[in-house]
């Protein structure tokens, strides 16, 4: 019995490489996706009544399948007097469409994913962040994957916040396990973890170990993350996430829209 469990742990990796074929390239066919709610939760704080420069990291369900598996990230960054957000992420069917899979974009920084309710994940404000936003632009423009796009084991859009996050390390960010491709780092093998705080070995993001004050410890194992957070109290775990008494976001919306509260300068 344990043989045949055993059987089938390493199956999984085929499910995801077979969905990541079929559908590489994003949404192709109506369905009820394209009707689910892009309405904004109330995470970000509002432009016309906050001066300061913000940058907000999210993490959401990814659409269909995916979802299963596994989050869309992004990044959403405000300087100081602006009257909106850019928000920067990649997505394959942008690829597919317009040659590049960065999209720059001003559409609501905390904004359903499709449907999916963000966390919050990291968020900065005030003295420091306009620094900050420069170097996340000069990041999204020499992002090496920008011409491709994988949903196993990357390069996805997991691949490109958590590429951004190393170059903006103050940031701290800690991506949730379930933000397959974060750990995919092309030809290299060694790279500091995306919240700056640690480092990683990692061989095609399908096998490597990665260690951080933020992060804890986690081993990925065929794209999949398995690890222990000291910090929030929690274990990661693919699929799931992260189980145990800390949420390891620094906000989730709410079941209604409203305003939430906001961690000044860092990730909790």
């Amino acid at each position: 019995m344990k043989y045949l469990r055993a059987k089938w742990w390493l199956l999984a990796p085929f499910v995801l490489f077979g969905f990541a074929y079929v559908d590489h390239e994003g949404p192709r066919t109506p369905g009820d996706w394209r009707r689910a709610s892009r309405a904004p939760v109330g995470l970000a704080p509002a432009p016309e009544s906050t001066h300061e420069a913000v940058v907000q990291v999210y993490a959401a369900r990814a659409v269909r399948w995916r979802g299963y598996f596994g989050v869309h990230t992004w990044i959403a960054a405000k300087p100081t007097g602006a009257a909106r957000y850019t928000v920067y992420e990649v997505t394959g069917w942008r690829l597919r469409r317009a040659g590049t899979a960065v999209s720059i974009g001003d559409r609501a920084p905390d904004s359903r994913w499709f449907g999916s309710v963000p966390d919050l994940v990291a968020e900065a404000r005030g003295a420091g962040v306009d620094a900050a936003i420069e170097r996340i632009e000069a990041a999204v423009r020499a992002y090496p994957y920008a011409n491709e796009y994988r949903v196993w084991p990357g390069p996805n859009s997991n691949t490109f916040t958590a590429f951004i996050l190393r170059e903006v390390p103050e940031l701290r960010a800690d991506l949730p396990p379930t933000a397959i491709g974060k750990d995919y780092l092309g030809p290299r093998f060694v790279a500091r973890s995306p919240s700056g705080t640690g480092g990683q070995l990692s061989v095609l993001g399908l096998l490597g170990v990665l260690v951080g004050l933020e992060e804890g410890v986690e081993l990925n194992l065929l794209g999949l993350t398995f690890g222990v957070d000291p910090k929030q109290l929690a274990l990661k775990l693919p699929f799931a996430g992260n189980v145990g008494f800390g949420l390891g976001a620094v906000g989730a919306a709410p079941a209604g829209a409203g305003e939430a509260d906001h961690l000044q300068g860092g990730n909790r």
